[in-house]
């Protein structure tokens, strides 16, 4: 049993996780939220071995889900996706199969020609896409692979980020927490170091963070892109115990994640981000 789970299990059902992600794995590999679908998809299939991986436990038949990574990565697959691909089959240690679909990555994000797959097509979230989306998931997947991106290249995806500069984060009119952790992940990705943020302090209340400074209520979303932040910027939130319980209260009776205290359904991303949130505040907590 990995240390992550025996960990986290003592603040949250992770049994019912590893439960809740293992019933709704399909016999090609692939993984889909909704148990009674067979409608297998990267997304949920990325977010489940994400969720292995932070839980130190073995992917079942983890050849079979990279192969069904690879296999549904094609001409008609948004960025974001075919970056999540890339990554998760990194994390299946398929690393040369991931390398086959790079062509495929820059065929649809090429900042050389002023290709950043911006627009709502596509998106991680459900009609919350950034214009730093496509980015941020586009270097996490060469990260992943170590690819080593030409200084031109590097000089011009920081050119697009910096655009979306505002006052103490990064957004289109104003700064939210999404963007503004799509961004300084992206520019220290990009060897440019962690710009220093007051951003996530705005947003933090007492149980979760918010989307825009001084607001309410608190998700799960703005609570994870925080948290992430913070540990970029070196630093901590404030109200550790409070967040905590917090993630705790999301938790729904099949074991999934909801985004909200009110109401919400589970899925693979918001269980995901829950524990990894988690993680991370037990890390400050212990530190």
């Amino acid at each position: 049993m990995g240390s992550k789970l025996y960990e986290i299990g003592k603040y949250v059902n992770a049994n019912a996780v590893i439960r809740y992600i293992r019933e709704r794995r399909h016999d090609d590999g692939g993984y889909c939220f909704v148990t009674l679908l067979d409608e297998t998809n990267i997304n949920d299939t990325y977010y489940a071995v994400k969720i292995y991986d932070l839980l130190e436990l073995e992917v079942p038949e983890k050849e079979k889900t990279a192969r069904f990574l690879f296999n549904v990565t094609g001409k008609q697959t948004a960025v974001v996706a075919v970056a999540m691909a890339l990554e998760g089959m990194v994390l299946l240690g398929a690393k040369d199969l991931a390398g086959k679909k790079l062509d495929l990555l820059f065929s649809k994000y090429n900042p050389l020609e002023g290709k950043f797959a911006v627009g709502l097509s596509g998106s991680e979230e459900f009609g919350t896409s950034t214009p730093l989306e496509a980015t941020y998931w586009v270097l996490r997947a060469l990260k992943a692979l170590n690819y080593k991106m030409d200084p031109e290249m590097k000089e011009k995806i920081k050119e697009f980020v910096m655009k979306f500069k505002k006052g103490e984060g990064f957004g289109v009119k104003q700064p939210t927490t999404t963007m503004t952790y799509q961004a300084i992940f992206s520019l220290n990705a990009l060897g440019c170091g962690v710009p220093k943020t007051r951003h996530f302090d705005a947003c933090e209340v007492y149980g979760g963070f918010t989307e825009v400074p001084y607001s309410l209520p608190p998700y799960l979303e703005p609570t994870f892109y925080a948290i992430r932040g913070l540990r970029l910027l070196g630093d901590r939130p404030r109200y550790i115990k409070s967040h905590i319980s917090f993630i705790k209260a999301l938790q729904n009776p099949n074991g999934g994640f909801r985004r909200s205290l009110e109401m919400g359904i589970s899925n693979f991303q918001n269980t995901y981000r829950a524990l990894r949130a988690l993680d991370d505040l037990l890390a400050f907590y212990g530190g």
